[in-house]
């Protein structure tokens, strides 16, 4: 009964944010991702979800963000992302340079090289902050990490990421602007104008809500789909390959007629974006801080926020734009997953095939260059 009650909070907080930012002009600024990201935090503060609840979390993680991004790309026109190839690739470049001399430098500021087996701890930050918490999993095996750095390396990694995105979605861009130039629209409709239909307009129109159901059941094949060819390959490949065929599909749905003129699939979406986001920050839990190791937990700051510095410093000198930017740092930040979370806060759909593909990038090597790193730190 409590865990039903808890399914109907993360599902029903989404909709109360919505409801205030419809209502309150101000909240309505801040944005409903910031907002959904700070009602989970509450959450996981305040210590009302114990271990009793992961099973759900993880369970609502792993549902709303496949099925969330076929619909958020079903609205958009692909042929526009095209023109935005070159920067996105010059941004990965540069994020990668800024992570690895930042785990370097980080390494010998936090005396690395006087703790044994600290070289790992790079090792797996390059992992994770070029493919995500697959990489960090996956690097735990290949460098034979102890189960407590790993899970001490995970829950700051969380926990500072947290702090991360709330910057990157609040304050990013008006920040980054002082240095890079504004993104320029390329024929693609900004989210807060896209759909001029509500869904109040849609629940009222049986034929709009024939249309939206049917285009769930073909979200649902899609990713089941992704899913069977998923598990029939190797684990390092699984969860690219899954990300790589549920965007395929969603950007071949998006090439559809009547998928791509259904009202309603973006804003669908979004509202399983809310509450992953919702989720995911209430997974930071104080509990998870208690008895911090300063130097992992010192290294970890340092990396994400000195590689953040320097990307957008490099990023100047191709005169790359601020979304561009901040959605390449989250897609290797934070992951792949997070790339929408980002785009509806910057409220540019735009951008969320490039940061897609980037994360992809990410995720292919993330292993590979973690595992060369762990090599590289072990000689200093």
């Amino acid at each position: 009964m409590v865990e039903l009650a808890i399914v109907i909070l993360y599902l029903g907080l989404p909709a109360l944010v919505l409801f205030l930012c419809h209502k309150i002009q101000f909240l309505n600024r801040i944005g409903s991702i910031v907002l959904s990201y700070a009602f989970g935090l509450l959450l996981g503060i305040a210590g009302l979800l114990d271990e009793r609840f992961h099973i759900i979390q993880e369970i609502l993680m792993s549902v709303t963000v496949p099925l969330a991004i076929p619909l958020l790309l079903f609205s958009s026109n692909v042929r526009d992302w095209k023109k935005l190839a070159a920067q996105p690739l010059n941004s990965l470049l540069f994020s990668l340079i800024a992570v690895f001399v930042s785990v370097v430098i980080g390494f010998l500021l936090f005396n690395g090289p006087a703790i044994e087996g600290f070289h790992k701890v790079g090792g797996m930050l390059v992992g994770i902050y070029s493919g995500g918490t697959p990489n960090l999993a996956s690097l735990k095996m290949i460098l034979d990490v102890n189960e407590e750095v790993y899970l001490a390396v995970h829950s700051y990694d969380m926990a500072i990421g947290a702090v991360y995105l709330f910057f990157l979605m609040g304050l990013g861009r008006r920040v980054f602007q002082f240095i890079l130039p504004k993104h320029m629209p390329v024929g693609v409709a900004d989210v807060e104008e896209s759909h001029n239909d509500n869904w109040l307009s849609i629940i009222k129109s049986k034929h709009k809500r024939y249309a939206l159901l049917k285009v769930l059941f073909v979200v649902i094949a899609m990713v089941a789909f992704a899913g069977g060819v998923m598990y029939i390959l190797p684990q390092s490949l699984q969860m690219v390959v899954f990300i790589f065929l549920i965007t395929a599909l969603g950007i071949w749905g998006s090439s559809i007629k009547w998928i791509n003129q259904t009202k309603g699939t973006f804003d669908m979406g979004m509202y399983l974006i809310l509450i992953f986001s919702v989720v995911v920050s209430s997974k930071v839990q104080i509990g998870d801080l208690s008895a911090i190791n300063p130097s992992i937990f010192g290294y970890i700051t340092f990396v994400v926020f000195a590689s953040l510095l320097l990307h957008v410093l490099l990023s100047r000198l191709r005169n790359i734009d601020a979304d561009t930017v901040i959605v390449t740092s989250a897609a290797l930040i934070c992951s792949p997953p997070f790339v929408p979370v980002v785009a509806g806060a910057l409220r540019n759909r735009s951008i969320i095939v490039p940061g897609l593909t980037i994360g992809l990038i990410g995720y292919a090597l993330g292993n590979y260059l973690g595992y060369l790193m762990a090599l590289l730190l072990s000689y200093l």
